[in-house]
């Protein structure tokens, strides 16, 4: 691993200087800075089918994760969860015995949501609107239909854009975008591959990954069928059932937990201009997605940059997300997330393990939740991956819809 720096990052593209007089905005952001701690994370198994509902494997998650914090679930006052969850926190709460909940929140887009929650309850807490928040992630994609196949539903605004000329799943539009990446930038199917690589390496040593013990090879990854050319079918996530929750509380409080705090250090959300899902058809620039835009506020208020980041959990639905995010949040300059996959770098020991819980390509896909859970691990100091003496940590939502980001420190 690279030498870290002592001292916060310089200004670049994308750490904004600091003025002399900070804005409301900014004032409140900086106030969030390690004010909250995750000090609790719980999950079900992992499959591509599991009987239980959504709201038992929900239930499930935050009663483990309530418990791995050591706080009684009656002491709970909080909730957020995506806009995409069937299970909503009237019924959850009731289910795991909460008491009076003085704080709910939801957040869209998908995968582009995961982080917000996190952000949303740590927003809460700094400011005295709530004391213990559980935010939480259940879902059977495996067993269950896929969003896009609900014909009787009249197209969203964007989707009329889209769909009807055969961009018919998120898979499609992405691969548009992999096609520029690849024709602007000379980004290959083997820097596709370095990615997938790594996430089932990862994924190999963690044995609540469904690609645990199941290794990828190069040949194999190249003679997969296509899902919509040029990714492959290893370059797309997993279908996978299953629920994800963790617990947030003050710092003060965090002290007195069960295990130790995992800080919430900085927190972000995206949406750039003239955005449009995925494709981003109106900006200048399609490449430069919603991770650009919350890099720069997620930077802002960080006292480290990202060369001082020495473990990411960046979201994967799709395998050029990652070098797209690498780009967006500063690890490498524009047209550059390619090559920087080379040479083992997104593995351990390399120059930014990435993903080491598997992520949504090998361990499994739950909407990016996972990747907060394996953040905290890693921390923790109990990954399966571990990055010795990793003490900060990026995480992502998704890339190609309006996202979200946070950094945690130990």
């Amino acid at each position: 691993m690279a030498a870290r720096r002592t001292t916060p990052a310089a200004p670049t593209a994308h750490t904004t200087a600091k003025a002399p007089t900070a804005s409301p905005a900014a004032t409140a952001a900086t106030a969030l800075k390690d004010a909250t701690a995750i000090v609790g994370i719980g999950q079900t198994p992992f499959a591509r089918r599991l009987d239980a509902s959504e709201k038992t494997l929900a239930c499930r998650a935050i009663l483990a994760a309530l418990d791995d914090a050591g706080i009684p679930p009656s002491q709970v006052d909080a909730f957020a969860s995506y806009t995409m969850e069937e299970t909503d926190e009237v019924e959850i709460a009731k289910a795991v015995g909460a008491g009076d909940v003085t704080f709910f929140a939801r957040t869209g887009f998908g995968g582009g949501a995961s982080c917000a929650t996190v952000a949303h309850l740590a927003t809460a807490i700094a400011t005295g609107q709530a004391s213990v928040g559980v935010a939480w992630r259940s879902r059977k994609r495996g067993s269950g239909p896929r969003p896009w196949t609900d014909t009787r539903r009249q197209l969203p605004t964007p989707a009329q854009w889209t769909r009807p000329y055969g961009l018919l799943r998120p898979v499609d539009e992405i691969a548009m975008l992999a096609r520029r990446y690849m024709h602007e930038y000379g980004a290959t199917r083997d820097h596709f591959f370095n990615v997938a690589l790594a996430c089932r390496n990862h994924a190999r040593r963690n044995p609540a990954a469904i690609m645990h013990g199941r290794p990828l090879t190069r040949e194999t990854y190249m003679a997969s069928r296509w899902i919509s050319e040029p990714l492959c079918l290893f370059d797309n996530c997993l279908e996978t059932d299953g629920a994800l929750a963790c617990v947030v509380v003050s710092a003060d409080r965090a002290r007195d937990c069960r295990r130790s705090p995992v800080y919430v250090h900085a927190a972000a959300q995206g949406l750039p201009t003239q955005h449009h899902g995925m494709v981003n058809y109106w900006n200048d620039d399609p490449l430069t997605g919603p991770s650009w835009t919350a890099a720069r506020q997620l930077w802002k208020t960080a006292d480290f940059g990202p060369d001082d980041v020495d473990v990411a959990q960046i979201y994967d639905a799709f395998t050029p997300l990652i070098p797209l995010s690498l780009e967006g949040y500063g690890f490498c300059g524009r047209g550059e997330g390619a090559a920087f996959t080379e040479d083992g770098a997104l593995e351990l020991g390399g120059r930014l393990p990435v993903n080491t819980g598997g992520g949504g390509l090998s361990e499994a896909y739950v909407h990016g939740f996972n990747l907060i859970t394996e953040g905290v691990r890693q921390l923790r100091g109990t990954s399966t991956a571990q990055v010795p003496g990793a003490a900060t940590c990026l995480v992502t939502a998704g890339e190609g819809v309006p996202t979200s980001a946070l950094l945690l420190r130990s």
